[in-house]
């Protein structure tokens, strides 16, 4: 695997460019607010029902839109200005953040409230990912998307470290309302990052046509390349089973670990891994499959041990290669989509790779919760490991 990497240095190659530092720099500060949320989400469901299976609705209610929409919106991030289209959603997905927090503070809250603003949030994210995703494209010059994706999924999930750590330290003192107001406030940061770009640094972007069958066109696409459709399946299979552990985790930690509080911890230990994983990705010029592959194994095992782990400091140590593999995975796909991708598809394919990534998340969540609250809270993690094997087994028999 080490053909196609470069030097150390080479990881942060991207940041050579005002605008990518820029860019990155708002979306840390915006993401560890948004890090904040999720987990003071997770912490406010538990709190209010107990059960495992009302986290996996609530994460299938956020993630449905981008199963429906996903796609389209990526082909809307093609025709339009994406710096435009991210203003107007950083915006609303603001809204949303205080108006969770105001009911929450003023305990107006309730279960159907939660799903009724996860659903208004994923209607907004949906629309929100592929422009902000495909913005990137605009940030460096094509031989450096490889990177500038990997480093984009480095603070996605490396925020994570922060957001989840300032969640467990905060919630006490704080409770969560206040988490959902600080991330509100936390769009600024990455509005500012959109607005304070340089137009004269930009790459143009190529835009699509009006007209034809965008989203027909980029299916059509993907099952004429191997490699597409190959990373396309592992992200299906993989993101559906294996990577609902924030659905676990609260229940796991209170049940197995007698450790109600560790959920926050256990989300910022994994995202250590994660960082970890993501740099890893970023130090090759062109990403393999069998790096993707390979990650999907360590993802898969991780699952299975930490789902079995005898106390937390044994899911501590776990939660490493569990973000590892995850973060690498989700790299690797990013990477490659854009490595094959036409200049006025990359909108349509990084959408596509999200719905395949998120939109899934409906499907696989509810079935994580109920599995955990009524057949086995270890086999809820471990399913998802069992899935990356026979994923891999699949692939390994259509590469033979």
């Amino acid at each position: 695997m080490t053909d196609t990497a470069v030097g150390s240095r080479g990881m942060f190659r991207s940041l050579d460019y005002f605008n990518a530092r820029l860019y990155f720099a708002g979306l840390l500060f915006s993401n560890i607010g948004s890090w904040l949320q999720l987990t003071a989400t997770s912490y406010l469901v538990y709190r209010l029902t107990g059960r495992a299976s009302d986290l996996g609705y609530t994460v299938a209610f956020q993630f449905l839109p981008m199963l429906f929409l996903g796609t389209w919106a990526g082909s809307f991030a093609d025709r339009f200005d994406r710096r435009t289209i991210m203003i107007v959603t950083q915006v609303l997905l603001a809204a949303q953040a205080m108006a969770i927090g105001v009911l929450d503070l003023t305990n107006n809250i309730s279960l159907p409230v939660v799903w009724g603003l996860a659903l208004f949030l994923g209607v907004v994210g949906a629309m929100d990912n592929p422009a902000r995703r495909g913005l990137i494209t605009e940030l460096v010059p094509t031989a450096q998307l490889g990177n500038a994706m990997s480093l984009n999924t480095t603070v996605m999930t490396g925020s994570r470290v922060f957001g989840a750590a300032l969640a467990a330290v905060l919630v006490g003192p704080l409770g969560t309302g206040w988490l959902f107001i600080l991330n509100g406030l936390s769009y600024a940061a990455m509005i500012y990052g959109i607005v304070g770009l340089r137009s004269s640094e930009m790459v143009p972007a190529v835009k699509r046509p009006a007209g034809g069958q965008p989203v027909r066109d980029v299916f059509r696409y993907v099952q004429s390349n191997r490699r597409l459709s190959s990373m396309f399946f592992a992200y299906v299979v993989v993101s559906t089973f294996a990577f609902n552990y924030s659905v676990v985790f609260p229940k796991l930690a209170d049940v197995k670990w007698g450790s109600p509080d560790a959920f926050g911890w256990l989300l910022t230990v994994t995202g250590i891994g994660s960082v970890v994983g993501a740099l890893a990705t970023a130090r090759f010029q062109t990403v393999p499959l069998r790096w993707l592959m390979f990650n999907v194994g360590v993802l898969g095992a991780a699952n299975v041990f930490i789902a079995f782990a005898p106390n937390l400091l044994v899911a501590f140590v776990l939660c490493v290669p569990l973000g590892f593999g995850g973060a690498a995975m989700i790299a690797s796909g990013n990477a490659i989509s854009q490595q094959e991708s036409p200049p006025d598809m990359r909108g349509r394919l990084l959408a596509l790779t999200a719905v395949a990534f998120l939109g899934s998340t409906p499907i696989g969540g509810p079935i994580t919760g109920l599995i955990a609250d009524y057949v086995s809270l270890e086999w809820s993690l471990a399913y998802g490991g069992v899935s990356c094997f026979l994923c891999l087994a699949v692939l390994a028999w259509r590469w033979r």
